[in-house]
C-alpha cells in the first residue's frame, strides 16, 4: 500500500466519511453501541437488516485489523469489492486464492496495511496461519453467518466448530456474532461454542412488513410452472429456489421456453458458470435466476421482488432466511410456497444423508482402515466411490456426512493432492478400533431427533390456516405479534367483496377517470399505459410538485380526490388492482391503465365490487407509520419533492451502463435508495450531489459527475 490508512475519530464521521449515511438503522445502532463499548455480542438481524456495517463501522476507528470468518468466497468477494471501492483497505483468504496473492495478503495483514481481512473457516485449521494471526493486533473478531457453527442450525458447517478455539488461540478477542434467522436452541449453542464472555445479546426481530407471503398447494409439476409463469410475469425479478440440481436445471430450462430471461445457479457447476450467473443476475442482465441454497447468502441485490420455493425446504429457519432475499429496498415483495406432500420424499432423503446411523460410520471406518497404504495409512478415494464399496442401497451424502463426523472425531483427515482437485483420506490411528473414537453418539441421535423436528415444522407451516408471518414470527418466539393483514391468508379473510353505493361509488369512477385520462388508446382501441401509479396519483391529488408534467395538471381530473389522505389513495388503488379494474405492465417501475372491466366500471355499466377492508385496513403498522411520517417531515425539510420516475429510470440506466463499464454489480455504483434520493432531489451541482445519502468517495471520484449532468440536461440547466 502507498499509505498507511489513518483511524477515523468516531462512528458517526466514518458513517458519513465512508458510506455516505448519516444515521444508523434503530437495530445497527445498538449493536455498534455494544461493540465500540468493548463488549462481546451476538447480533440476530434480519436479511437485508445491514449486519456488515457493525463490525465494519468498528473497524474504521480502532487501531488493528478485524478478522471476519465467512462461509463463502463468493460473499467474501463482494464484501471485499465494496470496501475496496470506498477506499477501506480489505482482503479475503480462502481457496481461490493463487500463491502468490496469498503471500501479498499475508504481507499486507503482518505490515497493518488491512483493516477488514474475511477468512474461510477452514484456514484456521492451519497451525502455520494461526501462528501468523497470534501476531497481529485483532481489534475485532466477527463470525458472519454464525448460525453454521450449531449443528441445530439449517446451514451447519463443520468447520465453524474450532472457532471456540480458536478465539481461545488467539488470547479471546473481542468477538461479535451474527446471524439473521436462530432459534432459541441456535443462539445458546452459538454463545456456548464461541465462550462470549457477558454478551450484548441484540434482536432486531424477525418481521418484513413489505414481505407477502402465500403458500400455493399445486397437484402437479405443471401447475407449478404455470404459477411460477404467473408471478413472474408480474413481478419480474426475483429468486426460483429448487432443492436439488436436476430441478434447477428442470424449471431453468421450462422458464426458457417460456421466454423467461433466466439462469441457473447450482453447486455443480464450474466456478465459471455459476459466476456468470451470479453476475448476470446480481447486475440486472437477467431478471430470474433458478438456484439451489448455494445461491443467495451475501447476495444484495435489492429490488427482489420475489422468492418463489418450487419445493418445500427442509426447515423454517431456511425458508425464512431464503425468502427475506426478496424487498431488501422495502418495497413490496411477494415470498410464495409451492406445496405438493410428495415434495417432503426430497426431504427425507437429505434428512437421512445429514444423520447417518451409527452402523454406516462405523463401515466406513473400518473400510478406510483396511484399505489405507501400510505405511502411509492414506488412500484416494472418492465419497462416489465409497459409497459404492459400502453397498448400493447407501445414501452418498450419508457418506459424506459420515466422514465428517470421523475428521472431527480425530479418526481421519483429508489432504490436497498435488496438481490435482482430488482430496485423498489420511487415517490416522488405524490401530484404533471404532469403539474406541471419539464418536458421541448420544450428540448424533439428538441432532437427527432436531433435524426431523425441522422437517415436522416446515411441514405444519405449509398446512397451517393462520397469517403465515405471524406463524413463522411465532416460530422465532415473538409470541405477541399479531396477524401482518396482507399475506395471502390475511388478504382472503378480509376480502368482504362489497358492491359500492353512493359517495364511495363516485370516488371509484373518479379513480378509474383519472387513470384512463392519463393513458392513451391505440390504434386497436384498447387502453395503453403511459403513467405509472405514483404519478396518477400525484395528479389525483393535485400535488403541485416540480416534477409533475404539465399533461397531467391540465387534465380535468386533477385534484379531483385531494380530499383523499395519501394512505387511503394507495389503500383504494390497491383495491383496484386486486379487483381487476387496472392492469399493470410489471417491471421496476410499472405502469398502469384501465382492464376492460375497469372500463366497464368507470363507465357504469358494471357494478362495483372491491375488499372493502383492504380498502379501510391500514397500510403499515402505528411504528412504520412514524418511521414514515419521520422520513417525510425530513424529506420535506430537505426540500425534497416527489420521486420524478422518468428521471429515475433515465439515472438507473446510467448506472447499468457505468456498472457494465466496470464490471461490478449495479448496487455497487448507488443503492437503489440513493438513485431515488437523486431523482426527488435532482441536484444539479456536485457539491450538492455529494450531499445526498449513500454517495461514497469511489462514486464522487469515478462516476457522480455523469450523473449530475443527466440531471442537468433533464432540468435543461
Amino acid at each position: 500500500m502507498e499509505q498507511v490508512f489513518r483511524e477515523v475519530s468516531d462512528v458517526q464521521e466514518a458513517l458519513r466519511r465512508f458510506f455516505g449515511y448519516d444515521s444508523l438503522r434503530a437495530g445497527q445502532e445498538e449493536v455498534v453501541e455494544a461493540v465500540m463499548a468493548g463488549q462481546d455480542a451476538l447480533a440476530i438481524m434480519p436479511t437485508g437488516g445491514g449486519k456488515s456495517l457493525c463490525y465494519q463501522l468498528p473497524a474504521l476507528c480502532r487501531p488493528g485489523v478485524v478478522v471476519v470468518v465467512s462461509p463463502l468466497i463468493a460473499l467474501m468477494k463482494d464484501q471485499v469489492d465494496a470496501l475496496v471501492a470506498r477506499e477501506i483497505p480489505a482482503a479475503a483468504i480462502n481457496s481461490s486464492l493463487g500463491a502468490e496473492e496469498f503471500r501479498q495478503v499475508m504481507s499486507a495483514l503482518r505490515h497493518g496495511e488491512l483493516k477488514i481481512v474475511y477468512v474461510a473457516p477452514e484456514r484456521f485449521g492451519q497451525d502455520s496461519f494461526m501462528n501468523a494471526l497470534r501476531g497481529l493486533e485483532i481489534s475485532l473478531l466477527a463470525v458472519d453467518e454464525a448460525h453454521c457453527l450449531s449443528q441445530w442450525g439449517h446451514d451447519f458447517r463443520p468447520d465453524y466448530l474450532r472457532l471456540g478455539r480458536v478465539r481461545e488461540q488467539l488470547g479471546f478477542p473481542q468477538t461479535i456474532a451474527l446471524t439473521a434467522t436462530a432459534t432459541e436452541h441456535v443462539r445458546l449453542d452459538i454463545l456456548q461454542t464461541l465462550r462470549l464472555q457477558e454478551p450484548a445479546v441484540i434482536i432486531s426481530g424477525f418481521g418484513r412488513e413489505n414481505l407477502d407471503f402465500a403458500i400455493t398447494h399445486c397437484e402437479s409439476r405443471k401447475a407449478k410452472f404455470e404459477r411460477i409463469e404467473q408471478v413472474v410475469r408480474r413481478w419480474r425479478q426475483g429468486i426460483v429456489y429448487c432443492s436439488t440440481r436436476k430441478n434447477v436445471m428442470l424449471v431453468f430450462e421450462e422458464l426458457r421456453q417460456r421466454q423467461v430471461n433466466a439462469v441457473a445457479y447450482h453447486a455443480g457447476m464450474t466456478d465459471e458458470e455459476r459466476a456468470f450467473s451470479q453476475d448476470a443476475f446480481v447486475s440486472g442482465r437477467a431478471d430470474v435466476v433458478v438456484a439451489t441454497n448455494a445461491f443467495g447468502m451475501g447476495i444484495d441485490r435489492s429490488d427482489v421482488r420475489f422468492v418463489v420455493h418450487f419445493e418445500i425446504p427442509g426447515s423454517v429457519e431456511a425458508y425464512y432466511q431464503e425468502a427475506g432475499r426478496a424487498g431488501r429496498d422495502g418495497e413490496n415483495a411477494v415470498c410464495e410456497l409451492l406445496f405438493n406432500h410428495a415434495d417432503l420424499k426430497t426431504q427425507e432423503f437429505f434428512f437421512e444423508g445429514s444423520n447417518p446411523p451409527l452402523a454406516l460410520i462405523r463401515s466406513l471406518y473400518n473400510l478406510l482402515r483396511f484399505e489405507c497404504h501400510p505405511e502411509s495409512h492414506e488412500l484416494v478415494l472418492t465419497v462416489d466411490a465409497m459409497t459404492e464399496r459400502l453397498g448400493k442401497d447407501t445414501n452418498p451424502m450419508a457418506v459424506g456426512t459420515g466422514l465428517s463426523c470421523l475428521i472431527h472425531a480425530g479418526a481421519v483427515e483429508r489432504f490436497d493432492i498435488p496438481g490435482t482437485l482430488a482430496k485423498g483420506t489420511r487415517v490416522l490411528h488405524p490401530e484404533i478400533n471404532f469403539e474406541c473414537l471419539n464418536i458421541d453418539a448420544a450428540r448424533l441421535e439428538e441432532k437427527a431427533r432436531r433435524d426431523h423436528q425441522k422437517i415436522e415444522a416446515i411441514t405444519r407451516y405449509a398446512y397451517s390456516g393462520g397469517c403465515r408471518q405471524q406463524w413463522i414470527l411465532h416460530y422465532f418466539g415473538e409470541e405477541g405479534s399479531a396477524p401482518c393483514g396482507h399475506c395471502d391468508v390475511c388478504a382472503a379473510d378480509s376480502r368482504e367483496w362489497e358492491e359500492l353505493k353512493g359517495e364511495d361509488l363516485v370516488v371509484v369512477r373518479k379513480a378509474l377517470a383519472g387513470v384512463a385520462r392519463a393513458s392513451r388508446r391505440n390504434a386497436a382501441g384498447e387502453w395503453e399505459a403511459i403513467y405509472g401509479r405514483g404519478k396518477i396519483m400525484d395528479m389525483l391529488r393535485g400535488a403541485k410538485n416540480a416534477s409533475m408534467h404539465r399533461f397531467l395538471t391540465s387534465l380535468s381530473t386533477y385534484g379531483i380526490l385531494s380530499h383523499l389522505t395519501d394512505t387511503k389513495l394507495k389503500a383504494l388503488f390497491r383495491a383496484l388492482q386486486e379487483a381487476g379494474l387496472l392492469q399493470s405492465s410489471g417491471g421496476e417501475l410499472p405502469l398502469i391503465t384501465l382492464s376492460a372491466k375497469g372500463e366497464e366500471v368507470m363507465q357504469g355499466r358494471s357494478p362495483a365490487c372491491l375488499s372493502r377492508r383492504v380498502w379501510s385496513r391500514p397500510a403499515c403498522t402505528p411504528e412504520s407509520t412514524k418511521r414514515r411520517r419521520h422520513t417525510e417531515n425530513m424529506l420535506q425539510s430537505m426540500g425534497l419533492g416527489q420521486l420524478d420516475k422518468e428521471l429515475y429510470q433515465r439515472l438507473a440506466e446510467l448506472r447499468r451502463d457505468i456498472a457494465e463499464e466496470y464490471n461490478m454489480p449495479v448496487f455497487r455504483v448507488l443503492q437503489t435508495e440513493t438513485l431515488r434520493a437523486m431523482a426527488r432531489v435532482k441536484p444539479t451541482t456536485m457539491e450538492a450531489a455529494s450531499r445526498l445519502k449513500g454517495v461514497g468517495p469511489w462514486v464522487r471520484n469515478h462516476c457522480l459527475r455523469a450523473f449530475v449532468e443527466l440531471i442537468q440536461d433533464y432540468e435543461g440547466v
